[in-house]
């Protein structure tokens, strides 16, 4: 963020949904969290497969939570007395 309060998305990101110098975007309240929307003609809509992939592995992590296992294949990248250690907690 800069002082005049101006994001700098990451080159991954923008490649990823074509988002471009000169593209508008929105900024659209979601919760906790603010989500960034192309507003661009050209940028791409995701293909229906894709679509699906994300909304399985959605469910998936929804369905995890609700019986209190971690989804299959994802990790936290650390463990719960790594956290411990590096807080200085253990």
């Amino acid at each position: 963020m800069t002082s005049k309060l101006q994001v700098t998305i990451p080159k991954a990101i923008a490649d990823e949904y074509g988002i471009e110098p000169g593209v508008e975007v929105d900024w659209l309240p979601a919760g906790d969290a603010i989500r960034v929307v192309p507003r661009s003609e050209a940028v791409k809509r995701t293909d229906t497969e894709r679509r699906i992939e994300l909304f399985d592995r959605a469910t998936e992590r929804q369905r995890a939570r609700h019986s209190g296992r971690r989804p299959t294949g994802e990790s936290r990248g650390w463990s719960r007395d790594e956290l411990y250690v590096r807080a200085g907690a253990g």
